[in-house]
């Protein structure tokens, strides 16, 4: 009995070390660069138990994985600029060690993840900057911090309290994380960073605006920091900018969403029920605070402020899109309300906008073209100056010219929907039904679904 037992067990040694003890490859490793922090991802044939910690005095970062060989040549990431100075390989029993020689003091956090959609497994280590360090940067960057009332630039008059209107643009997915693709592998995170940059530059260009990118280049910003950031840009309005991806490749259109009113009441507790966000505010990083209310107060207040911001993301998002619908189809003609994580800001308007299904192969094509991305951008760009012309924040130049009674926007164009008439159109847009007439030569008021017709330039007087 004990010679058929003994005989059992090393069939089974024999026939399983290999699986439980085979080596995991390191097939591969990817870098990315982001203004604060370097993403490093390794590429694995299996999943891994690891180790990861610093030393100083030279800074550098040790990354010990267990039962690992290495396939890949992990000199290829020096290539890209990044605080790594050099990198260096040993073997030790069973063990890999990594060393990143650091140019700069950096904190290491790292995880594992299982196979994903085109990934398979990978190790993840992330090297963030110390304050005051900076390594090499991809690309020079916005700093973070700015005044907590931003100083006028040289678009905007000098009086120092006209300020700009600040509009953030986040740019989704990035780095590790590429969002849909199209039938000829187009990543969203490219195209959506592409119309991003467009949009930027087009309201730099307006006089008493200002846009700051959320992500400047690929790489990858956890969901709430994206809102983080945009508020310590102190930004006015929060537009998040994707491309959508459907299982049937025939889905197309465009759309804009904003939170749903089940996301504003949880979003008010977790914001009060989390110390971090609640400092946050009590700091006067947000246009809320709740420094010197109560419990019961504090609620009322920032669900009031919830409330507004919905109510506002609303009606921005609906200019946006009857914009949109000149330039591209529409999804659905109105605005959507989801529990997108990056909506839920209580002080701040918070739009999502899809720019169409990248996963539509005539969508797809169109969204890589750079004239097609500059029309989605201007067709955001107006919604948001309507928005603002007729809402602009107290202090800004924008509210000292509407105040002034100067013409403040148009002339438009404007492409008929169904359901639509000159009256309707006179309403949404602020002026006459004659203003209308004359500007497109209008006998009567009789127009057609895909006829173009000219808004002209109007005056928004200041409200009562």
């Amino acid at each position: 009995m004990r010679l058929r037992f003994f005989l059992a067990t090393l069939v089974l040694c024999m026939l399983f070390p290999m699986q439980v003890f085979a080596a995991t490859d390191i097939k591969g490793v990817r870098l990315w660069r982001a203004p604060d922090n370097t993403r490093l991802v390794f590429d694995l044939s299996g999943p891994v138990t690891h180790n990861v910690f610093a030393l100083d005095s030279p800074e550098r970062i040790v990354i010990d994985v267990k039962s690992t060989r290495l396939s890949a040549d992990l000199k290829a990431i020096l290539e890209q600029k990044s605080p790594i100075k050099d990198v260096r390989v040993g073997l030790q029993a069973n063990e890999l060690r990594i060393v990143l020689d650091m140019a700069a003091k950096v904190t290491p956090k790292s995880f594992t993840l299982a196979p994903n959609q085109q990934y398979g497994h990978r190790l993840v280590v992330d090297l963030y900057d110390e304050k005051g360090t900076t390594g090499n940067k991809a690309e020079p960057t916005v700093p973070i911090t700015v005044p907590s009332t931003p100083i006028s630039t040289a678009k905007t008059p000098a009086t120092y309290k006209q300020r700009d209107i600040v509009i953030a643009i986040d740019a989704g997915h990035g780095g590790e994380d590429p969002g849909a693709i199209g039938p000829r592998g187009l990543k969203e995170k490219d195209v959506v960073l592409a119309i991003a940059k467009e949009l930027q530059r087009q309201i730099n260009a307006e006089k008493g605006f200002r846009a700051e990118l959320v992500r400047t280049g690929d790489y990858f910003i956890p969901l709430r920091k994206r809102t983080d950031i945009a508020r310590k840009k102190n930004a006015d309005m929060f537009i998040s900018v994707h491309a959508d991806a459907a299982p049937r490749a025939s889905a197309y259109g465009a759309s804009v969403y904003a939170l749903s009113d089940r996301g504003a009441t949880s979003e008010t507790a977790r914001w009060l029920a989390d110390s971090e966000n609640r400092s946050d505010l009590i700091g006067g990083a947000g246009n809320v605070s709740l420094g010197d209310k109560d419990q019961v107060l504090a609620g009322v207040l920032l669900d009031l402020s919830m409330t507004a911001s919905l109510a506002s993301s609303l009606d921005v998002g609906q200019k946006i899109l009857n914009q949109m619908g000149n330039v591209t189809r529409l999804h659905k003609a109105r605005v959507e309300q989801a529990g997108f994580m990056v909506l839920k800001s209580p002080d701040m308007p918070s739009i999502l906008v899809e720019t169409g299904f990248i996963t539509n192969p005539a969508e797809s094509r169109k969204l890589a073209n750079r004239s097609h991305q500059m029309a989605i951008a201007r067709s955001i760009h107006t919604g948001v100056k309507q928005f603002f012309y007729s809402n602009p924040p107290a202090g800004t130049y924008v509210a000292a010219q509407r105040d002034a009674g100067k013409t403040l926007i148009g002339p438009l164009q404007h492409v008929v929907k169904s359901g639509e008439s000159v009256s309707i159109l006179a309403l949404r847009y602020q002026v006459s039904i004659a203003e209308i007439r004359r500007a497109n030569k209008l006998k009567g008021d009789t127009i057609h679904i895909g006829q173009k017709l000219t808004i002209p330039a109007r005056t928004l007087a200041a409200q009562p």
